[in-house]
């Protein structure tokens, strides 16, 4: 397992945070009846650069973290594990998926399909279809919103990613000393 440094560390606690403000305050919520089912929001974005700059299991602890942190300070109905799960592979999947490309800086088409799969996976099947089987919401009900917030969301999440990673790079100075 990585052994991360502090100041690794004191980023990922940063990203957790900023993870719970654009999920939990700074987001839309359209409710279905009494549960959320739809969220249209920036709340993906820190767990993805987690994933993207740390590596996947640091992508997995940011979101796991923040989505039990962020229920603990605002829950939005009952805490189910299914959904940490699916935060988690949020920093996951895009994480893995650019390792496969086996270049340090990633075109901006990498970025999106790599976080355009993941965006697939947990946002428009996994999530729908926890929906469905904890709150009975058909999955079909929520899946056109999610798409079409993933089809703007995914873009914008790629070309943040690449912008900051390159001011984030000359920051963190992976360089040997």
């Amino acid at each position: 397992m990585k052994k991360y440094s502090t100041r690794e560390l004191v980023y990922m606690s940063f990203l957790i945070a900023l993870n719970i403000v654009l999920t939990r305050v700074a987001s839309i919520r359209i409710n279905i009846g009494t549960v959320e089912g739809i969220r249209i929001g920036f709340g993906g974005f820190p767990i993805i650069m987690a994933g993207i700059m740390f590596g996947p299991a640091a992508g997995g602890i940011v979101g796991a973290i923040g989505d039990i942190i962020g229920y603990y300070i605002n829950p939005m109905g009952a805490y189910v594990p299914l959904f940490t799960l699916s935060a988690a592979l949020t920093g996951v999947i895009p994480s893995l998926i650019l390792q496969f490309f086996k270049r340090p800086n990633q075109s901006l088409w990498q970025l999106i399909i790599a976080i355009g799969i993941g965006q697939l996976i947990t946002s428009i099947i996994l999530t729908p279809y926890f929906l469905q089987l904890v709150f009975k919401i058909p999955f079909f009900v929520t899946l056109p919103a999610r798409i079409i917030a993933q089809a703007i969301n995914v873009p914008i999440y790629a070309v943040l990613v690449q912008t900051i990673k390159k001011k984030a790079d000359v920051i963190l100075d992976y360089s040997p000393r």
